[in-house]
Formats: C-alpha cells, structure tokens, sequence
C-alpha cells in the first residue's frame, strides 16, 4: 500500500522542520508545509523537503483567477507535487486551474486540492456568511462544483469522505484532522481515527500534532503507520 500519511510541518525553523523530515520520513508519505514555514523561507524548503519525499503545500490561495494560477504555477515550479486552493473560488477560477493541472501533468504528477469546509467549523462555529446549509451539504455541494471543473482533488474531513467518495470514484480526498485513538482533538473540531478516515474514502491523510507534540515523533509515526495495516 502507497504510504498515505502527510505529516504537517507546523513548526517554526527550517533546522526544525528537516530534523523532523529525517527523523519521519521512513514512516511517512510525503511532507505539508503552510504558510508557517513558506512566508519566511519561501521556496527554498520546498525544494528541500521535496527531494526526500513529495511535498504539498497548504497555503489554500482564494484570490482572482490569474493570481491563483500564477500562485499553483510558483508552487509547482518550486517542485511540490499538491497545492491547495478554496473551493469556494468560483468556477472560472476552478476551470482555470483543471487546465493548468492538465498542462503541469505534462511534466510530471502534479495534484490541486480544492478545501471545502475547514476541519476547525462545525456547526455551531461556522461564519454567518456561509450558506444556510449542514456541513456536510456544503462539502457536497463545492464537490461537486470541483468535479464540474474538471479538477479531482479535494480537502475535507473524514466525516464527509464517504458522502463525497460517492460522487467519484476519480476523486483524490485528503483529510485533515486526523487523530489517533485516545488524542486530544485541539482545535480540530471534526476528527476520525487514521483508519476510520480511510474506510471511509479518504485518499490521504494530514498529521501533525499527534506526531510533533510526542516525545518521540519517530515513534509516533511509525505507530499510525502501522495503525493501518
């Protein structure tokens, strides 16, 4: 089994982050690195990382067609092999980017991960300004404006893995906010297990704090790998 695991690099220093990248890296799939790491040290790291193991950058660009396309082609020039946007962009924006994913996967895999609903809402926290909606009729509902646009990739918790797996069998799901049996949730707010998740049709998996706040992230790693055998 292709290792799914994206263990999320929020730290503070680029010697911290490739610390942990060498101590992980045999336990994990590939490397998330945000807005954390990438405004102080720009594509330097990424171009680091991304010669031990894939690297996807989560700087989720919500901006007007243009910038956002320039912004996934910086990201891809950088050598990443995912990048985030908002689903919520709109479908020129969206239609946009399936084609520039198109002509990026001409040189080599390059995946464009639309966020639906941050794993930190649930109901009772979402902005007044969100449709009147359940969560998970959101997730669907910008899925599917996803898949209309010709892009596969998708971000949304594992509680709406298995509604919008249903859609498309195509679909690349990543899901954040996973936690193993027993974590503490933080400020996650819609969490699964690492196995739930992927019963539940997610692709990929983020980790990050379950495995940067132990005593041996090592270890950590190495036991949510083996968690999903």
């Amino acid at each position: 089994m292709e290792n799914p695991i994206f263990l999320a690099l929020d730290v503070d220093t680029r010697e911290r982050a490739l610390e942990l990248a060498d101590q992980c890296g045999e336990f994990v799939g590939g490397f998330k690195i945000g807005p954390r790491l990438n405004l102080k040290y720009g594509h330097a790291l990424t171009e680091e990382l991304s010669q031990i193991r894939p690297v996807f950058v989560d700087n989720k660009f919500y901006d007007i067609p243009n910038t956002m396309a320039a912004s996934v082609q910086a990201v891809f020039d950088a050598g990443a092999s995912f990048c985030t946007i908002h689903a919520q962009a709109g479908p020129e924006a969206l239609s946009r980017l399936a084609e520039l994913e198109k002509e990026l996967c001409q040189n080599r895999p390059f995946k464009i991960l639309a966020v639906t609903v941050l794993t930190s809402f649930n109901s009772d926290t979402l902005p007044s300004t969100q449709i009147k909606a359940s969560i998970p009729e959101q997730v669907e509902l910008l899925a599917k404006d996803v898949l209309e646009s010709g892009l596969k990739g998708l971000v949304c918790s594992g509680e709406e893995a298995r509604r919008v797996r249903e859609l498309s069998d195509e679909l690349v799901i990543v899901t954040p906010g996973i936690r193993p049996k027993g974590s503490d949730s933080n400020d996650q707010k819609r969490v699964l297990t690492p196995k739930e998740a992927l019963e539940q049709g997610s692709s990929y998996l983020v980790v990050g704090r379950p495995i940067l706040a132990a005593d041996s992230p090592r270890q950590a790693a190495k036991a949510i790998f083996d968690s999903l055998s």
